[in-house]
């Protein structure tokens, strides 16, 4: 008996050989068994942020992964353990306002995966902010309008677990997981989520920017606005003309960091700026007109409107970053904001919201009638927003208006008394959420208007209007560069004047601020949006002395020459233009040594007392994986049955032995 228990012991071991042989045979190092045993998840994570007064977003709860397993919000009312809730884009509202309003259930929360979206159409609206954006800047004190009234506002919430939005693949992927676990509810394995998502101010215990500064856990959101003048400003003159501001913003905000887009809020505003730059640049004669055009292309603006409300202490304190720019000569500030949505059955309406009543205000509103009227069509029309508004909608004219009650001022949206854009400041509002034809309705109005407005001559003739047109095509391709994974910023448009540092999908979220501020930052620390937009402008409302362009392998020769289109080689072209990069971060901070500190509020600057002071943690790796575990029970019996055969083999060979021993005395 002890024999045949051995030989049957001994033909286990050999199969148990056998079969990991053939394993390990195709297993030819260490990260194929990691590739076999983990799948790798490609997400969008939620993260952390930080302002005066505390935090929100997304983070793992201490130091360590959190590994949790896969459940579906569906088919989890209740939760026995800490659980990875996979949840449909119908559903995040409905998850959030239970955790929110549920301390059991929250407790038992390990992470969220929010699937990516399949068709636009099985969401009506998801906007994760307030109903009235940024509401502390407004200059009128109605602040409960519901300018946005499907905001929800979780994204101004902090979590203490970790949050990712998967891509469509990955979503295919925690299905077949969430539906595994659910099939085999009695069985030792289970699909968990792993995730690592370890903020470094969770790790060190700084909960606001003041102190997570100071410790050097975060750093300031922000980057660089750019200005162009069209013509050039001549800084040696004497005489000064009016200034007409035209204003848009390149950023955008989102409870995912890396999908912001924003294309109708505020893209399709950018874009239609920059076209309109491009059509009026191919007009004759624009150095004899009365006032001078400006464009100015704000950054930081979706988080407390850093951009906009740093250039106004630039221009107070007549930094070089404005050098050419004077604050009393600002005429009219038009802002062009979300007009990527005007469209509807063939015909393109727009807003004016306008600023108290004044004779700038009166001429501009004029003038748009009058670009209308040159389009000799009625597939495009302008109206003045309602007068029951409580004043101008969420945008940067509302910084101006804090400072200077008296700025005249109109925003030019695609809607009138609230948002049309239905996923405001959401990962929604994607390409498919825009219209091209609407958005470049909107930049030949603009254009036309500008020119109205700057010219000597009141009397402008049909034809002459009718030659500023927007480039159709140059609107098509900055929606691909701006707004799509293909080609993004690798498109012919930008690599014509950078060399992009990312390949990836583009984002338009602010990001953080690198370096020392400066107005002649180093190219590393611009971000490509705002690298392609300086060279951009600065040849389109450049002028070249004597026709005479030349390569700027080092710095141009004259002093107002800029460099531009310049590639990793170092070539490029000498040209005239007033074109400026400017520093965009909280008034509140000062870089000094290296080191970022907040300074005490001032009760004469207003906005500086409602500056909330965003900031971003660090983190040393984001990551989330899938894997197979076995339930602890199972182990247990494993190990018991390990022992058990140990103790049974050790036997037999003790009886094994004692049977040959005495087979042999026998002999």
């Amino acid at each position: 008996m002890a024999c045949k228990l051995l030989c049957f012991l001994l033909w286990l071991m050999a199969q148990l050989y056998l079969s990991l042989s053939g394993e390990m045979n195709s297993l030819e190092s260490v990260p194929d068994l990691e590739k076999l045993m983990y799948v790798a998840v490609d997400g969008y994570p939620c993260v952390r942020l930080l302002n005066l007064s505390g935090e929100i977003g997304c983070s793992n709860p201490g130091r360590d992964k959190v590994v949790a397993p896969i459940v579906r919000f569906k088919n989890a009312d209740k939760l026995a353990q800490p659980s990875t809730v996979l949840v449909s884009l119908n559903e995040v509202q409905s998850l959030f306002t239970r955790i929110l309003n549920d301390s059991t259930y929250a407790k038992n929360i390990g992470g969220v995966l929010v699937e990516s979206k399949a068709d636009q159409n099985e969401l009506n609206d998801f906007s994760p902010v307030e109903k009235f954006p940024q509401a502390e800047f407004a200059p009128y004190r109605n602040v409960h309008y519901e300018w946005n009234p499907i905001g929800n506002g979780i994204m101004l919430n902090a979590y203490n677990f970790p949050v990712f939005l998967l891509s469509q693949n990955s979503t295919s992927i925690l299905r077949e997981a969430a539906v595994k676990n659910e099939e085999a509810e009695k069985s030792y394995t289970t699909d968990v989520a792993e995730f690592n998502l370890v903020m470094q101010t969770t790790k060190a215990g700084t909960h606001d920017s003041k102190s997570c500064l100071k410790e050097g856990t975060c750093l300031p959101l922000g980057g660089y606005s750019v200005w162009s003048s069209l013509p050039p400003i001549n800084i040696s003159s004497t005489q000064s003309k009016p200034i007409i501001l035209l204003v848009a913003s390149m950023d955008s905000a989102s409870f995912f960091r890396d999908k912001s887009l924003g294309a109708d809020s505020p893209i399709s505003g950018l874009i239609a700026l920059v076209a309109a730059v491009d059509a009026l640049s191919r007009v004759d004669g624009l150095g004899d007109l009365n006032k001078q055009l400006v464009f100015l292309i704000f950054t930081g603006e979706a988080w407390g409107y850093l951009g906009s409300r740093r250039f106004l202490l630039e221009l107070d304190l007549q930094t070089d970053a404005v050098t050419g720019l004077n604050s009393t000569l600002i005429d009219m500030v038009m802002e062009v904001g979300s007009v990527g949505k005007g469209s509807s059955e063939g015909v393109n309406t727009f807003y004016a919201h306008a600023t108290m009543a004044s004779s700038a205000t009166n001429q501009t509103m004029a003038a748009l009638q009058r670009a209308q009227d040159s389009l000799n069509s009625e597939d495009v029309k302008i109206l003045p927003a309602n007068s029951s508004n409580p004043g101008i909608p969420p945008s940067s004219l509302m910084a101006f208006l804090k400072k200077n009650t008296t700025t005249a001022g109109i925003v030019f949206d695609d809607f009138n008394t609230v948002f049309a854009n239905k996923f405001y400041h959401s990962h929604l509002d994607d390409l498919s959420n825009v219209n091209s034809s609407s958005i470049e309705a909107a930049s030949t109005i603009i254009a036309r208007t500008l020119y109205i407005l700057a010219s000597k001559d009141t009397n402008i003739s049909n034809s002459t209007l009718a030659a500023i047109n927007t480039n159709v095509s140059l609107v098509e391709e900055l929606l691909g560069c701006l707004l799509s994974c293909e080609p993004g910023l690798s498109c012919d448009l930008v690599k014509n004047y950078i060399r992009p540092t990312t390949t990836s999908c583009p984002s338009n979220y602010v990001g953080v601020f690198l370096g020392e501020p400066s107005s002649a930052p180093y190219p590393g620390t611009v971000n490509d949006v705002s690298r392609f937009l300086w060279n951009f402008l600065a040849e389109k409302t450049a002028i070249s002395k004597g026709d005479v362009i030349s390569s700027c392998k080092q710095n141009c020769s004259q002093k107002d020459q800029l460099c531009v289109r310049e590639k990793a080689d170092g070539k490029g072209v000498c040209v005239t233009s007033t074109t400026r990069y400017v520093p965009a971060y909280s008034t509140r901070l000062k870089y000094e040594s290296g080191i970022w500190d907040v300074l005490p509020a001032d009760s004469s600057d207003p906005m500086g007392m409602l500056d909330p002071v965003w900031t971003e943690s660090f983190w040393d790796v984001i990551g989330l994986r899938v894997y197979t575990v076995q339930d602890t029970g199972y182990d247990h019996l494993v190990l018991a049955g390990g022992i058990a055969v140990t103790v049974s083999a050790y036997v037999a060979i003790v009886v094994a032995r004692a049977f040959i021993t005495k087979a042999l005395k026998r002999d």
